[in-house]
């Protein structure tokens, strides 16, 4: 993260012995003061995520200074996996989540406890906005998703991974095949030591495995196409929130985080070169490598079009179907309305 390189200056040379002590005298009543008074000057918003390329303007925003400079202090907390971050944000240990945070997982979290998300900015992806692919060892004679019927195949950990890893297996055509829960930093190794024969996985894994010479893309882009039906439909499988519990107790706050998330979207967008860099120490990948990881696109909560809350309701009514969500959900009552 990005240090404060501010020093505390001497006090200056003329300062009278009254001043110091007035000073110092004033220090020590906002030492005295209550926690919760001292805390109001800076809030603190605690942020969960996982380390996958979706993630990158929260991580271009830190790393920039775009919250501090908001007058916020922001907690970075990684996880293994969304569903991690979710237990975290239910537990009251984490205030939001960044996106690359599976849309589904924050979903049961709503249906958990009703009324507690607000989604205020999604990475939709397709096959053209890279993020979801399913991976083969690079000597795989695999040449379709359906040649890996009866074989086993690796996915991410959560629910969100292992349900839709099943079902573009299963609308691709490899029935019979074995879902192996894994987290994603071992999807390339366990590729190239012949422990799976197949992965779902999500950026950087793909790219790590074709620079490294181990493993190949067979298909991306794949849950627009077997789940949405249309290869560039978007697939809002990721999503950036924040809880209603802190939006309520400091509203304002709350608008000046999305304001300062929105500058690191915005950054992804017109300079992604530059926004790339800071995939390093958040994700597997560093270096030139960066260079090389296609990058998911970004809706903020004004820019949702009625097609695309359509897109991401179709996205939710597969989870309500294969009886992943208790209960039906309505995504647009999870917007983020300002």
């Amino acid at each position: 993260m990005a240090l404060d390189h501010r020093k505390t200056l001497p006090p200056a040379a003329g300062a009278s012995r009254r001043q110091l002590l007035q000073a110092g005298a004033a220090g020590l009543a906002v030492l005295a003061a209550p926690a919760i008074v001292r805390a109001q000057g800076t809030p603190k918003i605690r942020m969960g995520y996982w380390p996958i390329a979706a993630g990158l303007p929260f991580y271009a925003a830190v790393e920039l200074g775009y919250f501090k400079a908001a007058g916020l202090d922001v907690e970075v907390q990684r996880y293994a996996g969304a569903q991690q971050v979710m237990e975290a944000v239910l537990a009251d240990r984490c205030d939001g989540t960044a996106n690359g945070v599976g849309s589904a997982n924050i979903a049961i979290g709503e249906i958990a406890q009703p009324g507690s998300f607000k989604i205020f900015c999604s990475n939709p992806s397709n096959v053209k906005n890279v993020l979801d692919e399913i991976l083969v060892p690079a000597a795989s004679t695999a040449k379709t998703i359906a040649d890996l019927k009866g074989k086993r195949v690796g996915s991410g950990p959560g629910i969100q991974n292992v349900t839709l890893a099943k079902t573009v297996l299963e609308r691709a055509g490899a029935t019979g095949a074995t879902v192996v829960e894994l987290p994603i930093g071992q999807h390339v190794a366990s590729l190239a030591a012949g422990q799976i024969d197949g992965c779902y996985t999500l950026e950087p894994t793909g790219t790590i495995g074709r620079l490294n010479g181990s493993t190949r893309v067979l298909e991306a882009g794949v849950i627009a196409r077997y789940v949405l039906g249309d290869p560039m439909a978007p697939w809002f499988g990721g999503s950036a929130s924040l809880t209603s519990a802190i939006i309520k107790k400091d509203p304002e706050a709350a608008k000046k985080f999305i304001a300062a998330y929105g500058q690191g979207v915005k950054l992804v967008r017109e300079k992604p070169d530059e926004a790339r860099k800071f995939l390093k120490g958040y994700t597997a990948i560093e270096g030139p490598l960066t260079g090389e990881v296609p990058l998911a696109a970004y809706t903020m909560y004004t820019e949702f079009t009625p097609q695309d809350v359509a897109y991401f309701q179709k996205f939710f009514d597969l989870f309500a179907e294969k009886g992943i969500f208790s209960t039906p959900l309505k995504v647009d009552t999870m917007l983020y309305k300002g």
